[in-house]
């Protein structure tokens, strides 16, 4: 896969996850419950997912982009939509960012590709799904409850292409004028939550316990990122003592990577299990506004 320090940690955290809500489906079943399958099919697209993400999934230049595009400039490393390869180039040309800023909004525009691709993967799901069900002749109960996974599956659509549709507007706002100094958040998985909290059913103090919740979220992606970089470097040190023949050296650089690694594949983990539950409370109110 040619995967980096750092992606490889990540796909460990993804599958750590996957792993574990597998598990919780396979105890669902044998209690006789997930009768629909509505479970076992979001399983199957976070899996689909993950597999896309890191170029698992047999086709070709599939894989998510991990390489820096500000320090490396490598052509490769698309967007996959002209409208944000048009913003990103006139971001990077604008003067307007530092280095640091660039790199945060780079992380930005991968972030918002990854919503992009799972809306595509939910898309598909929910377009076989459809052809099936016209083909079915007779109505039963069977039926009308494949009717509500639908009805479900098409208000997660309609919540991701809302997601998808704000976050290019904020591409495009950040990309022309800068970040806002006074911006309350900088993470782009944070702004989104945010954004989505104050559409949600929720009263004024749940909103501002959230927003507290997601100072503290926050925080912890931020000593991720952190994690992530010093991985790196400890790899690119690693890969240097390599090539010298001083095994005592040697030694000491594979203790202090292995330590980076185990940390970065426990911060992630825990990174993405609370974007899970913080999704699932959003989700949770945004459907009440509906009812």
């Amino acid at each position: 896969l040619h995967l980096s320090a750092v992606k490889l940690a990540e796909l460990h955290s993804d599958l750590k996850i996957q792993e574990k809500d597998e598990l919780s489906w396979k105890k669902m079943k044998a209690e006789g419950l997930d009768e629909d399958g509505e479970k076992e099919a979001k399983l199957r697209r976070n899996l689909n997912v993950i597999m896309t993400k890191y170029g698992m999934n047999g086709k070709k230049d599939s894989q998510l982009v991990d390489t820096n595009y500000i320090k490396d400039g490598t052509e490769g490393d698309t967007l996959d939509d002209p409208r944000l390869e048009k913003l990103w180039s006139k971001a990077k040309t604008s003067g307007k960012f530092s280095d640091d800023e660039l790199d945060k909004l780079w992380r930005e525009f991968k972030h918002h590709k990854e919503k992009i691709h799972e809306y595509n993967i939910l898309l598909e799901t929910v377009s076989r799904t459809e052809d099936i069900h016209k083909n079915v002749i007779n109505p039963s109960e069977e039926n009308l409850v494949k009717e509500e996974i639908l009805h479900n599956k098409h208000r997660e659509l309609k919540d991701k292409l809302r997601s998808i549709n704000q976050g290019f507007e904020r591409l495009r706002k950040v990309s022309h004028q800068g970040y806002d100094t006074t911006s309350e958040f900088e993470e782009p998985r944070v702004i989104d939550l945010w954004d989505m909290a104050k559409s949600a059913n929720f009263t004024e103090k749940e909103l501002e316990s959230f927003r507290e919740e997601l100072k503290h979220f926050e925080a912890k992606i931020e000593k991720h990122h952190h994690y992530q970089k010093q991985l790196e470097i400890s790899h690119q040190k690693l890969k240097h003592v390599e090539g010298t023949g001083d095994k005592e050296h040697l030694n000491r650089n594979k203790e202090k990577y292995a330590m980076l690694e185990e940390k970065t594949k426990e911060l992630g983990y825990k990174v993405k299990k609370h974007l899970q539950d913080l999704t699932s409370r959003i989700s949770q109110g945004l459907q009440h506004n509906e009812l």
